[in-house]
């Protein structure tokens, strides 16, 4: 049997961090069994869904890499294929139409949750009597009476749920728009899933929907409901908690293979390896190793998981993250160093790609004026004889490298009789107009020659008009 599974979104907002281990755990389930992987938007919901949140989805899916086999299968274009099969059951007495005003239905409610009953159609249109006029129908479905539903679910086992718990669920509204619990079924038989990944939000629509599997004379896929995520207070995982959109997390400066392993995390485990690359998922991932507890969200653990990817993973594939947010922090990066070499200097300082774009400005624009309190301490009148020094060593030098650069400032420190800091802090401010930067020799090489005799001259006019005002 070829594995077949499908991710399913409503495209009614952002593609969120459940959304997206659900659709990576449905991605591994179908790349480790040589399997195929489906997509499709489940865009029913006319008045909610919209074109801006499907681009999300689209956009979220491409950035994590999730790339998907068929789709995007939308399922606005299938109504015909729907109301065929809505026909297909009316003929076969399998559903009925049903007449009951909203009114009843509410009183209905009311009733039965004063009683204590569990709300649920009484199936008063079940048998055909007389057809009320100017009352356009919905359609039910006629679940079966009596008897269990009983499926092994692939994370939480043996499930049994009574079929006097479930009602006569409407399958086509009044208008004739098929509802999800119909659709999905009539997707999922049309496209040969065999492995339905979910979250367990949908563990109660599970019974309703094998019933419909088994009125089409279908078999069922297997099911797998993962576990919800939470916060770290315990609670549901929503906005409060950062819970937003996966673009949120490129845009916060995370890698898309930090928030992958960090994500397949949540709920599986292999061992007590907490790293994994892709091709290491894809190779030990098995949905019936999901744990069915509830994983809580560790925004700490994102974090230790995107530097370990920043500075593991080649810098050519950091770069390619890192170009994105330059230019959404309006850093034009034509001129100045390779970003590779930036990535390498920079991974260790930082947390997140937008951290090291920022702090990686300097490399690509001239500073304006020098920080006042950096300038005060360090580019004082006996920095001068250093400053000087370097800039004359500098300027003869020909192999522009870190170990060359570190080189002649050892030189210069050494035939001054003062310590590395003595030139290394002016130097520094001279070239970052402030007091921090990577280490000296680094900061000069992705300054580049040019940029770097420019800031000690600078530095040296600085220093002219101090001891002038004085």
């Amino acid at each position: 049997m070829t594995i077949r599974t499908r991710f399913a979104p409503s495209p009614t907002g952002f593609l969120h961090v459940g959304g997206a281990r659900t659709a990576l755990f449905a991605w591994l389930q179908a790349r480790a069994n040589q399997g195929a992987f489906i997509l499709r938007i489940e865009d029913t919901d006319l008045e909610r869904s919209t074109a801006e949140s499907v681009q999300a989805i689209l956009d979220g899916m491409a950035w994590l890499g999730l790339n998907h086999d068929e789709g995007p299968i939308y399922q606005t274009h299938r109504f015909d294929r729907y109301a065929e099969v809505v026909q297909q059951l009316l003929d076969e007495d399998k559903a009925y139409h049903c007449y009951c005003p909203k009114e009843r239905l509410e009183l209905l409610r009311e009733q039965q949750m004063k009683d204590g009953i569990k709300p649920r159609y009484d199936g008063k249109c079940r048998n055909p009597g007389v057809v009320p006029e100017a009352i356009l129908p919905v359609v039910r479905f006629r679940n079966p009476p009596d008897g269990n539903v009983v499926f092994d679910d692939l994370v939480r086992g043996s499930i049994s749920i009574s079929n006097q718990e479930l009602d006569d669920l409407i399958i086509a509204r009044s208008d004739g728009s098929p509802t999800y619990n119909f659709t999905v079924v009539v997707d999922d038989m049309d496209m040969q899933v065999t492995h339905v990944i979910r979250g367990d939000d949908h563990i109660n629509n599970t019974p309703r929907q094998i019933n419909i599997y088994h009125a089409l004379g279908a078999e069922p896929p297997a099911f797998g409901h993962v576990p919800m995520i939470l916060g770290q207070d315990g609670a549901r995982l929503s906005k409060r908690h950062g819970a937003v959109g996966v673009m949120q997390y490129r845009d916060d400066g995370y890698l898309p293979q930090a928030l992958l392993n960090y994500l397949v995390r949540l709920g599986w485990s292999h061992g007590d390896q907490e790293v994994f690359s892709l091709e290491e998922m894809v190779k030990l991932f098995d949905i019936k190793d999901v744990n069915r507890k509830a994983s809580a969200f560790n925004p700490e653990k994102l974090d230790w998981l995107n530097q370990y990817y920043m500075k593991t993973l080649p810098a050519t594939d950091v770069a390619a993250q890192l170009a994105w947010h330059f230019t959404d922090q309006g850093i034009n990066t034509q001129e100045g160093p390779a970003l590779e070499d930036v990535v390498t200097v920079q991974a260790e300082r930082v947390k997140t790609l937008k951290e090291m774009a920022a702090h990686s400005r300097v490399f690509f624009e001239t500073y304006d004026e020098f920080d006042a309190n950096a300038a005060k301490k360090h580019l004082r009148p006996v920095a001068a004889e250093s400053l000087q020094a370097m800039l004359n060593n500098l300027q003869s030098l020909d192999d522009w490298s870190p170990d060359a650069l570190h080189d002649v400032i050892d030189t210069v420190a050494a035939r001054l009789e003062v310590g590395m800091g003595k030139v290394a802090q002016p130097l520094r401010v001279a070239l970052t107009g402030t007091g921090v930067s990577p280490s000296i020799d680094k900061t000069l090489w992705l300054m580049g020659k040019k940029r770097s005799l420019e800031g000690i001259a600078k530095a040296l006019d600085f220093i002219k008009a101090r001891i002038a005002a004085q």
